[in-house]
């Protein structure tokens, strides 16, 4: 049975509770206040729905992962970031990068990332939870991602590309800077062959659920002005 979450109670239901079929589908319903968003991540889940729907919740088993130490960057990448053609920030420009990653696709009609979706994380950013990462060409922005850092977790939610690699250069410098602040884990939520190239991979869901018990309360050294 699907729970309906209440818009007065913030607890969510245990993710050996979400369904198989659709895989992860753990609850509906609730809001997305800042502060229902922060106890579904530490609780192991994620809002994800589109237009007409009610807000759904998710908690996939397995979960896809990346451990910066596994990150994996490819000869081409290497060279296209010593190239220099393109320059990276973190948090210069969190709502153009929401609104880009919104932006209609070519393979796609429409967008989970809905207003209500947008305003949601741009209170995040305004709070210091949700943060970005910038990739210029010249003064263009031509590619980016945003996600949640918590302890010492990263939760990535979308990524956008303008141009040739540009996310690509995006994810790869925010993960080496990740590693360096001591992060244990990027939380990819779902498979695809982009993430899987730099390494990411698979784990039980409570091996996640595990993960989040020990990392997310540890502080780490972050400082994501730069």
């Amino acid at each position: 049975m699907l729970t309906w979450l209440q818009r007065d109670d913030l607890s969510f239901p245990p993710l050996e509770k979400a369904l198989r079929q659709p895989n992860g589908l753990l609850a509906a319903g609730g809001d997305l206040s800042p502060a229902r968003l922060i106890a579904a991540y530490r609780h192991g889940c994620f809002p994800w729905y589109q237009d007409g729907q009610p807000i759904l919740w998710w908690s996939p088993d397995p979960r896809t992962v990346l451990y910066p130490d596994e990150l994996h960057v490819s000869r081409s990448l290497r060279k296209r970031i010593r190239q220099g053609d393109y320059r990276v920030t973190f948090d210069r420009a969190f709502t153009q990068v929401i609104r880009e990653c919104a932006a209609p696709r070519d393979y796609t009609d429409g967008t989970w990332i809905t207003s209500p979706m947008q305003s949601a994380y741009i209170e995040l950013h305004a709070q210091g939870i949700a943060h970005s990462v910038e990739v210029w060409r010249d003064d263009q922005l031509v590619g980016g991602l945003y996600g949640l850092a918590m302890g010492r977790l990263f939760f990535g939610e979308s990524m956008f590309s303008r141009a040739s690699d540009a996310s690509k250069v995006g994810f790869a410098c925010l993960t080496e800077r990740l590693r360096h602040w001591g992060f244990e884990l990027i939380d990819c939520q779902m498979p695809t062959q982009h993430l899987a190239s730099f390494g990411a991979r698979p784990i039980p869901r409570e091996q996640f659920a595990e993960t989040l018990t020990r990392c997310l309360d540890q502080d780490s050294s972050a400082d994501w002005i730069i």
